[in-house]
């Protein structure tokens, strides 16, 4: 695909506007239609999901619900919703074939709720497409760099 690292940067940090402001419906539009997100296992990046259990293992299907179900009142554990700052850095092309790019990039995701902050750190994994010649998100996958997920013991966000 004929793409520059500024046109990936550029897409990606409109990724992470739209997460901090709580556009979720708009995040999932930036799926292709057999698009996923996932968070394997820390520790284990290259898990199975038939054999372990993942933080999210979403199609894109699953990820719209997910995204409307955070915008809920219902959904307690971000309602009211959590203040987050997105931080995309180090943003790699690993291959650029002509029907698609992997990507790979450093994040730092800060979530602030109930007067306590949480830092996710770690490695996004993407297969950016073409699609109707709109940039899609074939797949993204969040690479959690911690040892564990202490003190806040969930991910509730989307990273």
């Amino acid at each position: 695909m004929n793409i520059t690292r500024q046109e990936i940067e550029d897409f990606l940090f409109h990724e992470a506007e739209l997460l901090d402001e709580f556009k979720l419906k708009e995040w999932a539009t930036l799926f292709a239609s057999n698009g996923t997100y996932v968070i394997p296992p820390i520790g284990n990046p290259d898990a199975d999901f038939k054999k372990s259990l993942f933080f999210v293992h979403d199609d894109r299907a699953r990820l719209e619900q997910r995204a409307l179900r955070l915008l809920k009142r219902e959904a307690h554990v971000e309602y009211p919703h959590s203040t987050t700052l997105h931080n995309v850095m180090n943003v790699r092309i690993i291959n650029n074939e002509e029907d698609a790019v992997k990507v790979r990039c450093n994040f730092s995701t800060y979530r602030t709720k109930r007067e306590v902050l949480d830092n996710y750190v770690g490695v996004n994994e993407y297969i950016l497409v073409k699609e109707n010649g709109e940039l899609k998100i074939q797949s993204k996958k969040v690479i959690l760099k911690l040892d564990s997920l202490r003190p806040h013991g969930k991910v509730s966000i989307i990273l």
